[in-house]
């Protein structure tokens, strides 16, 4: 039976939530933070391991909140990305303080799983359904990359596909990589949007550079969870070399980031993706002024029976 390893990512600095990391901040009832619930749902829908990348600075803390009661539950690893963790050849440019981006951190954990993997943000919570399609379509899907060792390998991913005006907060702006599907569920297209808000019913965002781009409440957008397979990490690699190399010398800000990198893959033909739709509400602590809400939200679902007062009690 094919195994699958959930990998999250929870090196984020969480500039725009203030003191503290974002990413350790208790929203349950029994003092559960929001990964909590990603890793339970995980392991109801089927994955065999955990691994957390995580910074270097971040470990010890990280630890003693979740990863070593974790670790007691299900097999546990860790990944660390660092700024300076760059490919022989390159050097960390002077100023640089902002992270190199999703792509760089899951590259973080290549050669720590062979497994089809599935890739989640720390600080968002997803819902049930997702899991459950992603664990399944990856273990379905097992070995499908083709062409292993080419430059011209093909790859065989599936994203969970939420619907845009599921996935907004009340407190400001937020990003998302808004997609183009097909009737066949097949993602064409998506595009990293940002500063995405419904104000009074009316959508708003923009691109890049700042300059609007219209968007519809309707949409399927990425959160960030991708299933991959092992090989992937291959692409990353050379991937990431590249984009060192074409970066200019005064860029301090451009990041290396997944839904670019599989859109480059996309318009090159060199991939598929299956948007597994999920009508589940996103939440998550981007804002702190975001924290209230997740915590009702939480309590609200312990409520209704969907998840336990305390967790991971027997």
């Amino acid at each position: 039976m094919t195994k699958t390893t959930l990998a999250i990512m929870a090196a984020g600095l969480g500039s725009r939530f203030g003191e503290g990391i974002k990413q350790l901040t208790p929203v349950g009832p029994g003092g559960e933070i929001i990964i909590d619930y990603s890793i339970y749902d995980a392991i109801e829908a089927g994955f065999d391991e955990v691994l957390f990348i995580i910074r270097h600075d971040l470990e010890a803390d990280f630890k003693e909140i979740i990863g070593n009661r974790i670790a007691k539950i299900i097999p546990t690893k860790y990944a660390f990305q660092e700024l300076s963790d760059l490919p022989a050849g390159f050097s960390l440019p002077k100023g640089r303080t902002k992270p190199w981006g999703t792509g760089q951190a899951v590259l973080a954990a290549k050669g720590l799983t062979d497994n089809p993997f599935a890739v989640i943000n720390a600080d968002d919570y997803y819902g049930k359904e997702a899991f459950v399609k992603l664990h399944d379509y990856l273990a379905s899907h097992a070995g499908a990359d083709k062409n292993k060792n080419s430059h011209k390998a093909f790859y065989d991913i599936c994203m969970a596909g939420f619907i845009l005006n599921n996935t907004l907060s009340e407190n400001g702006g937020v990003t998302r990589g808004v997609c183009e599907v097909d009737r066949q569920g097949n993602l064409i297209k998506v595009t990293e949007t940002y500063e995405i808000k419904n104000k009074n019913g009316v959508m708003t965002a923009q691109d890049e550079y700042g300059r609007p781009v219209s968007v519809s409440e309707h949409q399927h957008v990425s959160m960030n969870m991708w299933g991959l397979q092992p090989d992937f990490f291959d692409e990353l690699e050379r991937g990431f070399r590249q984009f060192l190399s074409e970066r200019k010398p005064d860029d301090l800000k451009s990041e290396y980031l997944l839904p670019r990198i599989i859109d480059q893959l996309l318009q090159e033909k060199r991939a598929s993706v299956k948007v597994l739709e999920t009508q589940d509400k996103w939440f998550g602590v981007t804002y702190q002024e975001d924290k209230p809400g997740v915590i009702e939200a939480i309590h609200r679902l312990v409520e209704q029976g969907v998840y336990k007062a305390k967790l991971f009690d027997s």
